[in-house]
């Protein structure tokens, strides 16, 4: 088993668009349809590291994203995104505490 870099609640960024965003779902490997990864996964990550479910700060866009392309975010602030109260309670100045049951 892989072990992931990132976990629920990190904020983080993207390598290579520079977005911010919040992970909101862990996968040890890739699960997604394969004409997914096909149209989307342009630099063709690999498919047996972690991925990851992410609000994408400032837009209500949720993404999946290969942990190759993601980096500890720097910036402590909070995101803004519609679906922050479905996932999370509270954000504690680094990290957003999930909701019971989420974890």
């Amino acid at each position: 088993m892989v072990k992931a870099r990132f976990y629920i609640g990190q904020l983080i960024e993207h390598n290579l668009f520079g977005y911010r965003g919040v992970v909101v779902g862990v996968d040890s490997c890739f699960n997604h349809t394969d004409s997914w990864y096909e149209s989307v996964a342009k630099s063709r990550p690999p498919k047996d590291k972690p991925w990851y479910h992410v609000l994408v700060d400032e837009s209500d866009y949720v993404t999946y994203v290969a942990e190759r392309n993601l980096r500890t975010s720097l910036e402590d602030r909070q995101i803004d995104h519609p679906l922050l109260g479905h996932y999370f309670d509270r954000f504690d100045g680094s990290r957003y505490l999930p909701r019971q049951g989420l974890h």
